[in-house]
């Protein structure tokens, strides 16, 4: 790193107040325009001591090794590293933060906000309701389900995982959760939350499925078909987590077939892309990943940025350092 100010690449339009203040702490450059920068373009953009990136950016091993040796922290904008290459990136000596904490209570609203829209048949009601075809209510019109009394399995309670059960306490629902290690007993006794040690037993019995755990080579596709079938017929489920932890196509299939109820998603397995065999069905409620999309939310990711990017350059560790981890 230089005595001057570092340089910094930022490959996404970010909140106006967050660029100024990256333009005042640093030689910053930002994309005005947007448009998310392709492997080759950021290659050649990345002429930098920190680069800050977000979940559309691709950072593979290939595109660390071609990276020019001066980029020495990638600081993401945002929690999940899924798609940065934590191992190669460590290879290269690029030290790695993300923005943990700041979303919690903005993911966990969605996915209340999902689990509740998905059982009482929301999106569907309002579609019907613009369309000017309504002719009135009637005792057995779009009837939906109940959340208060149900049980809700969390896979991954971690942050967000634990915020969520909080919510859901207050719909007096029923907290199970999987993770490998036990949450703290206290925060058990606050929840009234049960663990489950095996992750297929706790789907079996469950009402709602919630998933907030990260994605990483462990996680994709854990909730297979083969488990997704194992959930009872009444079941819904929510992902508000990566898109890649579901089997994408075989969720379709459950929910046209019944094997399911419904489902509330805002990640996906190919985003942007939503293939139609999920965006014809009624029982599925789709939101276009908006779980930290918050003005406070993306103020607050822009904050913790920048604390990593300044403690870093001062030559401390930053407090946000991710290491390559797998599992729940």
């Amino acid at each position: 790193m230089t005595t001057e100010k570092p340089s910094v690449l930022v490959t996404r339009k970010l909140p106006q107040a967050i660029e100024i203040r990256l333009m005042e702490l640093f030689e910053t450059r930002l994309n005005p325009t947007d448009e998310p920068m392709s492997a080759e373009a950021l290659i050649a953009a990345a002429d930098c001591d920190v680069l800050v990136p977000t979940v559309t950016d691709k950072l593979t091993a290939p595109v660390l090794g071609a990276l020019p040796g001066r980029v020495k922290l990638i600081a993401n904008f945002g929690v999940g590293v899924d798609h940065i290459d934590l191992a190669a990136a460590t290879a290269r000596g690029i030290v790695v933060t993300n923005t943990p904490g700041v979303l919690t209570e903005d993911t966990a609203d969605l996915t209340m906000a999902l689990l509740l829209s998905a059982p009482r048949r929301m999106v569907e009601g309002d579609r019907l309701a613009r369309s000017g075809e309504w002719v009135g209510w009637t005792p057995t019109f779009m009837m939906g389900h109940r959340v208060s009394g149900k049980r809700l399995g969390i896979v991954g309670m971690g942050r967000i995982g634990t915020a969520v059960a909080r919510r859901a306490r207050g719909f007096s629902m029923s907290i199970h959760y999987h993770n490998r290690r036990r949450v703290h007993r206290e925060v058990e006794a606050e929840l009234e939350a049960t663990w489950w040690e095996d992750l297929d037993q706790m789907l079996a019995h469950m009402d709602f499925i919630s998933i907030n755990c990260p994605h990483t080579s462990e996680t994709r596709h854990l909730l297979s078909e083969k488990r997704l079938r194992s959930l009872q017929p009444h079941a819904y489920i929510v992902n508000t987590a990566r898109g890649e932890i579901i089997d994408e196509a075989a969720l379709a299939r459950c929910l046209a077939e019944g094997a399911l109820a419904g489902a509330g998603l805002d990640v996906y397995e190919r985003e942007p892309e939503i293939g139609e065999s999920l965006r014809r069905l009624d029982n599925a409620v789709l939101a276009p990943h908006l779980g930290s999309a918050t003005r406070e939310g993306r103020i607050a990711m822009g904050e913790r940025v920048m604390i990593n990017i300044k403690t870093f350059v001062d030559g401390h560790a930053p407090p946000d350092r991710v290491f390559p981890a797998d599992g729940l």
